[in-house]
């Protein structure tokens, strides 16, 4: 089934194609986009939510939206993503970067597509743990910078994953959850009361 990708702001779109064709950026851009020879191009943005204190909330779990993360494209492979940020005076460009994320989040979004329902695709940082994951929202149409997590929608993990929890295995957010509160809950200090 196809992902609904929502469209992200233009100001974000133009902050990174300016970022893209900056002279002074240039100096400061990943190898893998310094080296290339043919042109790049941004492609699928991505909404990227935080979900913070996640073992303290007591209630349904907070997300927040931080900026748009674009997939960079040079020639026929993804090179690195670009990513913007919410700022006081709107959206701006916070940076780029590569590694092994760029070719996970690929790999996730070839996997959800293979999924028989429509998602909409995000980015879910969970920065307690190191870990990011795509979030197949169940609502297709939904406000892209608005909702938290429903538990029928699925989270993917992406690699590297933290220990314990298998990078591109699908999982419904209700069973998730309470393995990544589990693995932020303090374990008792040795010889205190349990």
């Amino acid at each position: 089934m196809p992902l609904h990708v929502p469209p992200a702001p233009a100001p974000a779109l133009r902050s990174v194609l300016t970022a893209l064709g900056s002279r002074a950026v240039r100096e400061t851009r990943p190898s893998a986009l310094s080296s290339l020879a043919t042109p790049v191009e941004p492609e699928l943005p991505l909404p990227v939510h935080i979900l913070d204190d996640i073992a303290g909330t007591g209630g349904p779990p907070l997300t927040r939206l931080t900026g748009w993360r674009f997939l960079v494209r040079g020639g026929d492979r993804l090179v690195a993503v670009a990513e913007t940020m919410l700022t006081a005076d709107g959206w701006a460009f916070s940076h780029f970067c590569e590694g092994p994320y760029v070719t996970s989040t690929e790999q996730a979004l070839r996997q959800a597509e293979a999924l028989p329902d429509a998602y909409q695709p995000r980015l879910l940082s969970v920065p307690e743990l190191y870990m990011l994951t795509l979030w197949l929202r169940r609502d297709p149409e939904a406000d892209p910078a608005a909702g938290g997590l429903d538990p029928d929608d699925l989270l993917i993990p992406l690699a590297p994953a933290p220990p314990g929890i298998a990078a591109h295995r699908e999982h419904r957010a209700a069973d998730l959850l309470p393995v990544l509160t589990h693995r932020l809950t303090p374990a008792p200090l040795l010889g205190s009361p349990v």
